[in-house]
């Protein structure tokens, strides 16, 4: 089967040029084969640098990445997009640009800079009839996924805890919480209905409450690299999940892209991708104003 030729749309992340080297780096011996980026949109956010553009943009280029500044260039002949723009008030401009293609989606975490913006999305992706889904590679970490595997009932309470990186624009809760938010809608489920979050000096913990009375507690912190989980349920059993990256979290991501470009399927239900932003929002919220923010349902 040829592989997926597949459109880079942005190169102020990381991701740019983590995700095409899993792909077709020739020094990778494990390469997920089904993909092929094709090329690769470059323009300027505050998240990067020129001289770090063009030191991407030369490594992409040495693995066959065609790099460009237009966007008609870029989208020519791919069957598929990711989007991968580390800021995330540029989502919603290029997803309706993409969208106009009428090819596949996959959008990289955030959903959007805020939850006016990812309804936005929503109703572009409704009115043009456009498959996508968006998530954090923490999603579907193995540890992650094996962890609540051996849990088998619903978690009664979690807590789980990432890093808090510091935005070159925009929220920092939204940009790099979302690691943390969407491990507790893994391990949690849908059902979230307040968040209260409070900053200290090394971070902030935030209090999640569910409809259904179970609760999650996220703690973000500074200089502190590690994810995991712990999690009780009713019954009083308990489990710890920590990642230790014993299978790239970027590829188990991959695996599930290459799914729902070749396959359809959906890896991450919308609803739950709506819920992660709303908890997200919450949060920034309930730290901007001191009180608890009610978690934004879809209807």
């Amino acid at each position: 089967m040829n592989p997926v030729k597949v459109a880079i749309i942005g190169l102020d992340t990381s991701h740019s040029v983590a995700l095409p080297k899993l792909m077709q780096d020739p020094e990778v011996e494990d390469q997920v084969r089904e993909l092929r980026a094709v090329s690769c949109l470059r323009f300027s956010t505050p998240f990067q640098s020129e001289k770090g553009l063009d030191e991407r943009q030369a490594y992409l280029e040495s693995i066959g990445v065609k790099v460009t500044t237009d966007f008609d260039e870029a989208a020519a002949g791919c069957d598929a997009v990711m989007l991968e723009i580390n800021d995330p008030s540029y989502h919603l401009e290029y997803f309706e640009k993409c969208a106009a293609l009428g090819k596949p989606v996959f959008l990289d975490k955030p959903f959007a800079d805020t939850l006016e913006n990812t309804i936005k999305i929503l109703n572009i992706a409704k009115e043009k009839n456009v498959r996508f889904f968006t998530a954090s590679s923490l999603r579907f970490d193995i540890d992650i996924v094996e962890g609540l595997q051996r849990q088998a009932a619903k978690p009664q309470s979690a807590t789980v805890w990432g890093p808090v990186g510091r935005a070159a624009a925009g929220s920092s809760i939204v940009w790099y919480g979302v690691h943390a938010f969407e491990i507790l809608n893994r391990t949690m489920g849908s059902g979230a209905v307040t968040v209260s979050g409070s900053a200290d000096l090394n971070g902030y913990v935030f209090h999640v409450i569910y409809g259904d009375g179970r609760r999650g507690i996220v703690e973000l912190s500074r200089n502190c690299w590690s994810y995991g989980a712990a999690c009780r349920d009713a019954e009083g059993k308990s489990g710890l999940i920590q990642v230790t990256g014993r299978i790239p979290f970027y590829k188990m991501l991959l695996k599930e892209i290459v799914k729902f470009f070749t396959t359809g399927e959906q890896p991450v239900e919308l609803t739950d991708s709506i819920e992660v932003m709303a908890m997200l929002s919450a949060a920034d919220e309930s730290v901007r104003t001191g009180r608890p923010a009610p978690v934004y349902t879809l209807r």
